[in-house]
């Protein structure tokens, strides 16, 4: 009689793809921060394609909560299209996106 062989499962978990956007003076360094690369502040630039002070950075992420903000010219900012917002360690309030 023949053992029967153990398959392998996948647990991979289909990322999502998720488009951020933020309305800045044309040509000012815009950069994304979040739980999702450990806070980096220069690691996530996003792009004004057009040269209108229409920011976006598309990523794939997870289902999941992630805190974020935006780093304009150097200076931390909430989303102010996103309506779900939680208090940080700082004193101050994370843009919260659900995946």
């Amino acid at each position: 009689m023949r053992t029967p062989t153990k398959t392998k499962t996948s647990t991979k978990v289909a990322r999502k793809r998720v488009t951020f956007r933020l309305k800045a003076q044309p040509g000012s360094d815009v950069y994304l921060a979040g739980d999702f690369n450990n806070w980096d502040p220069t690691s996530r630039k996003m792009k004004d394609k057009d040269h209108s002070g229409n920011y976006t950075l598309t990523m794939l992420l997870k289902p999941g909560e992630y805190q974020y903000k935006f780093i304009i010219d150097g200076h931390w900012s909430i989303d102010p299209e996103c309506e779900d917002w939680v208090p940080n360690s700082m004193g101050s309030l994370n843009s919260l996106m659900i995946v």
